[in-house]
């Protein structure tokens, strides 16, 4: 069983949500969220999510459409992707997240009402599918 620190980052034009996990426990929790500007976030945001937790893998979503076609939006996470690898030299790997959103907004709902479907917490939420859904798929 592979012991690594995954960081699972949700991907969007305006906000992008980061999660942490473990590989061996399979499991995930929201770290936090953050603003971006035409899909370039906050870097140094980024890089002091990277230091403090150093993770052997980086996640990044990657939004398809239902049919599994690219959206213009896929571009930007490809694009997000390799500055990550680019600047701070993790290892990436790109993940189709169909859903995560969608998924994220009802266990928030469920837990929390209206109340719990800020953006924060629902793109936070996301990467956390995001993550779990990659640990279900790379699970031995």
């Amino acid at each position: 069983m592979k012991n690594r620190t995954i960081i699972a980052f949700d991907f969007g034009t305006k906000s992008i949500g980061a999660a942490i996990g473990q590989e061996i426990t399979g499991t995930a929790r929201p770290l936090t969220s953050f603003k971006a500007q035409e899909g370039s976030p906050d870097w140094q945001k980024v890089e002091k999510i990277l230091k403090e937790w150093q993770p052997d893998l980086v996640v990044v979503g990657l939004p398809l459409n239902m049919d599994g076609t690219e959206q213009p939006v896929t571009a930007q996470a490809r694009k997000f992707a390799n500055r990550l690898h680019g600047r701070f030299g993790v290892q990436i790997e790109l993940h189709d997240e169909r859903l995560s959103t969608v998924e994220a907004r009802s266990h928030l709902f469920d837990r929390g009402g209206f109340k719990a479907l800020d953006k924060g917490s629902v793109d936070a939420a996301s990467a956390v599918i995001i993550l779990e859904s990659w640990f279900d798929q790379h699970a031995d």
